[in-house]
């Protein structure tokens, strides 16, 4: 498998990498044989999270006696430096080793100030320096504090949603981590299941000499479809060309990506499908969609409290309950239509 630098912190790691997000929804049996297959693919960086409910357990469970072998990546939610030395500790003895090769701040709302002796940040060094981790970084949904993470040194790695769906403006971010010699983690390499197909997304995050995908993998076909893809990599011909313009203006303007912080809505909404169902119904089997267990879930949009909760955690600025009650209306006037 092709592999990359991961930046300044010199690992070799391979350019198809594996998100380890869905497999909190498989078993521990079929989470090892998909991770177990990985490794003998050659997929050497796995990245995870203690937020993953036993994602992190799944990876012990699967890939231990294999560690010297491959690159672990994980995430704190916490918001001070005690909060980050725990999770690290639990992260270590559920994963049953020793470190792991970089440790992330999940998602934080700010940069968090490097002075703050009690803050996240100085939780990262202080586990890098008891040999935790061995690389420090950061994940975001928000653009502003992912550019002044990579311009502020602090950080070996920063991660980011990128895919050919993106601005200008984020390319420039891949760009700029480039040029500051920070590592690039690509999260929503599939903008959480609205980009359909992977060859088209594959091609062209290739274009991007330092971007390592992180995909997420739930179904050993979709593991091997990726195996396939690095096999024989596609290129980034006419016809790929005309699904990213194709996709880019069906998609353009305000969209959900899925990416949960919205959650947990008070009122039981699930909100990153249901604020994407109309999307979702026209870009892939809509059969899928119309059960009566969707139908009720998606009822549920009907008991929103307008608390605007949602709204004020989304890092893309959606006006989250006006773009429910949008794919709600969508969805009985579609299910109608699709009536059997």
């Amino acid at each position: 498998m092709e592999k990359v630098r991961l930046g300044r912190t010199g690992l070799m790691v391979t350019k198809t990498s594996f998100g380890a997000l869905p497999i909190q929804r498989v078993s521990f049996a079929e989470a090892r044989a998909i991770l177990r297959r990985a490794c003998e693919a050659g997929i050497n960086f796995f990245d995870t999270a203690r937020s993953y409910s036993d994602s992190e357990e799944k990876i012990g469970y699967s890939l231990s006696d294999l560690r010297k072998e491959i690159y672990i990546a994980t995430k704190t939610p916490s918001q001070d430096k005690e909060g980050v030395l725990r999770d690290i500790q639990t992260s270590l003895k559920l994963m049953k080793t020793d470190y792991v090769d970089l440790l992330q701040l999940h998602n934080p709302s700010f940069l968090p100030d490097p002075e703050d002796p009690d803050g996240m940040y100085a939780g990262l060094l202080e586990a890098q320096r008891r040999g935790y981790c061995r690389f420090i970084g950061i994940t975001n949904h928000r653009l502003p504090l992912a550019v002044e993470a990579a311009k502020s040194g602090k950080y070996d790695t920063v991660q980011y949603p990128f895919n050919y769906l993106s601005t200008p403006e984020e390319e420039a971010l891949v760009r700029l981590c480039e040029k500051e010699d920070v590592g690039f983690i690509v999260m929503k390499a599939m903008s959480g299941g609205l980009i359909t197909d992977a060859s088209v997304t594959f091609a062209h995050l290739r274009q991007f000499a330092n971007a390592v995908p992180i995909y997420g993998i739930q179904r050993m076909e979709e593991l091997e479809q990726f195996v396939g893809l690095e096999e024989n990599p596609p290129v980034l011909d006419e016809a790929r060309l005309a699904t990213i313009q194709k996709d880019r203006k069906e998609l353009a303007g305000n969209f959900c990506r899925g990416c949960g912080y919205c959650m947990p809505c008070p009122a039981g909404i699930e909100i990153p499908t249901a604020a994407r169902m109309s999307l979702l119904l026209r870009r892939s089997p809509y059969q899928n969609w119309l059960t009566d267990s969707q139908r009720e879930a998606m009822a549920r949009i009907e008991n929103c409290l307008h608390c605007n909760q949602c709204s004020s955690k989304c890092p893309y600025q959606l006006d989250t309950p006006a773009l429910l009650r949008a794919n709600w209306e969508d969805y009985q006037q579609f299910a109608k239509e699709h009536a059997e």
